[in-house]
């Protein structure tokens, strides 16, 4: 499915994304070590048993990056212009290998871009939910979409 225009976005619209994808280990320690992130609580199980959560966590930046990843097919792919940014990013519970995720957004707002006619702004919050339905991660994303073209 492509994603949508900016006309095509309507303020409180709720996409429940069908894709579901189940977090590995390589998953975590691959990205973990492409990003130089050394925190033993990702990549040590053994020091991860010694902590609360006797088991590694996943990284939470591939979290939250794998929930915007699930939203693309269903609002944005092809039809974005850029990532504005993300704020009030938010980690509820841990995601663990195994886990089971899921994801949707929400459609907070839109408005017409100031400085360019072809294109207009959305602000999204995306959820990730894992397979017992617990939110462990939440993002405001807003994006810079393209305008439906002009027919001529």
């Amino acid at each position: 499915m492509s994603g949508r225009y900016f006309e095509e976005f309507a303020e409180g619209e709720i996409f429940e994304h069908e894709t579901t994808r189940t977090v590995t280990e390589m998953d975590n320690v691959l990205f973990t070590t492409l990003t130089m992130n050394p925190q033993p609580l990702h990549l040590d199980a053994e020091f991860a048993k010694g902590t609360e959560f006797k088991e590694r966590l996943v990284n939470s930046i591939f979290t939250l990056g794998l929930v915007v990843g699930l939203s693309v097919g269903d609002t944005t792919l092809g039809t974005t212009v850029a990532n504005l940014g993300m704020t009030e990013v938010r980690f509820p519970k841990p995601v663990f290998h195994g886990d089971t995720l899921r994801a949707r957004t929400i459609v907070l707002g839109t408005r017409r871009s100031r400085s360019r006619a072809d294109a207009g702004i959305v602000e999204f919050e995306h959820q990730g939910l894992n397979q017992r339905g617990e939110i462990v991660a939440v993002c405001k994303r807003a994006a810079l979409m393209l305008c439906r073209p002009k027919v001529s």
